[in-house]
């Protein structure tokens, strides 16, 4: 019968200790690893919880589509004209974590003119990035040490980490698509 006793408690704090601690099973926050800002921060994507999230994978060395897709998040940015960071945040995920410290993500950040409370750059280590990416839909690939080819995505979550909405490719007729998927998605509680 002590036996019995330990092993239920043993269960009941085995269960307690679950990460999830009420986040749905499929949200992002869900996602347990730390990341690095670019104020040199470490945190926990689940530390979003609570906000509407406008997600994109980008590098800070590319001159192709990453320049586009950052001014694709500017635009939604200006467009939907929340400027509450607890209620909406701009994420950019680094897919190049070691060359993309926080200074570079934080330059970044400063020439499209986001360096903004609304705004969050992060990088992980490359296996925390993979994962996110395969999580996100997000394909990428090193084709050289300083150019990758990679999926052009940008993906609103709820505030409880779920996908909301997720747009492939750049393309401006998406763009109000996507505005009134943030809205919507701001409207909820």
């Amino acid at each position: 019968m002590k036996f019995l006793k330990y092993l239920i408690l043993s269960l009941t704090l085995i269960t307690c200790q679950r990460k999830d601690h009420g986040i749905p099973a499929d949200s992002l926050y869900q996602v347990s690893s730390k990341w690095e800002t670019q104020n040199g921060e470490k945190i926990r994507l689940a530390d979003f919880r609570g906000k509407v999230l406008v997600v994109s994978m980008i590098y800070t060395s590319c001159t192709t589509a990453c320049p586009r897709l950052t001014a694709e998040m500017k635009a939604l940015w200006q467009k939907v004209g929340v400027k509450d960071p607890e209620r909406l945040q701009f994420v950019l995920i680094s897919i190049d974590p070691k060359n993309d410290a926080p200074e570079a993500m934080q330059k970044h950040l400063e020439t499209y003119g986001l360096a903004d409370s609304n705004w969050t750059f992060l990088r992980g280590s490359e296996a925390d990035t993979r994962e996110l990416a395969n999580i996100m839909a997000v394909k990428y690939k090193e084709i050289s040490p300083m150019e990758f080819s990679h999926s052009n995505i940008i993906t609103v979550y709820a505030k409880d980490g779920r996908l909301a909405y997720q747009q492939e490719g750049l393309d401006k007729d998406s763009e109000e698509k996507l505005v009134k998927e943030i809205k919507n998605q701001l409207k909820t509680r």
